[in-house]
């Protein structure tokens, strides 16, 4: 049976804009073309799987700065969560543990 931990708020804060930082940030990367440079299109049918691309117009630079942002933004926050105070607070063995409910925690606030 999983412990119920008392999470700080501003752990529980960050982690739960690290959730939306990761989803943003998949959306954009999934609305983007899929080279940040221009490229030609291409198939490939002689692999174990058929591969076609459509050209690829690249990214603007006003896109290549949200995703930078966005990915600098995950990076902050997910030194934040891992690096907390509260995790000397556990016992080593109980760590992914918690780990795992912090990152759930959002979940069963719903």
């Amino acid at each position: 049976m999983a412990t119920s931990y008392e999470f700080p708020s501003d752990l529980l804060a960050g982690q739960e804009e690290l959730h939306q930082v990761r989803a943003e940030l998949s959306a954009l990367l999934k609305r983007l073309p899929w080279s940040v440079e221009p490229l030609d299109g291409f198939s490939d049918a002689g692999g174990w799987r058929k591969l076609e691309r459509p050209a690829s117009p690249g990214w603007t630079e006003d896109e290549q700065a949200e995703v930078e942002k966005l990915r600098r933004r995950e990076h902050e926050l997910a030194v934040f969560v891992s690096t907390h105070r509260f995790w000397s607070e556990i016992a080593a063995a109980d760590r992914v543990e918690a780990r795992s409910l912090l990152k759930h925690a959002h979940e069963r606030e719903t």
